[in-house]
């Protein structure tokens, strides 16, 4: 179906946006925000784990030696 639709600025800037993001046509941008909309399901935003290099401060291969750190020396 062909039709001529004036979209405010809003909606006009999301549809830039999932262009971007998607890689999709005006069309085809504009179809997914109306199934969106007509699911009434909210967008699932993409899960990111954060992650850092790094090692153990202390070696923890001996216990005792741990527990002695953390419990103090005259735990025991």
């Amino acid at each position: 179906m062909r039709t001529t639709i004036t979209f405010e600025g809003d909606v006009a800037a999301a549809i830039a946006q999932l262009r971007r993001e998607e890689g999709l046509g005006v069309s085809g941008a504009v179809n997914e925000l109306i199934r969106r909309g007509l699911s009434g399901r909210p967008q699932l935003l993409r899960f990111e784990q954060r992650t850092s290099p790094g090692h153990a401060r202390i070696d923890v291969t001996d216990i005792a030696e741990v527990l002695e750190l953390i419990e103090g020396p005259t735990a025991r």
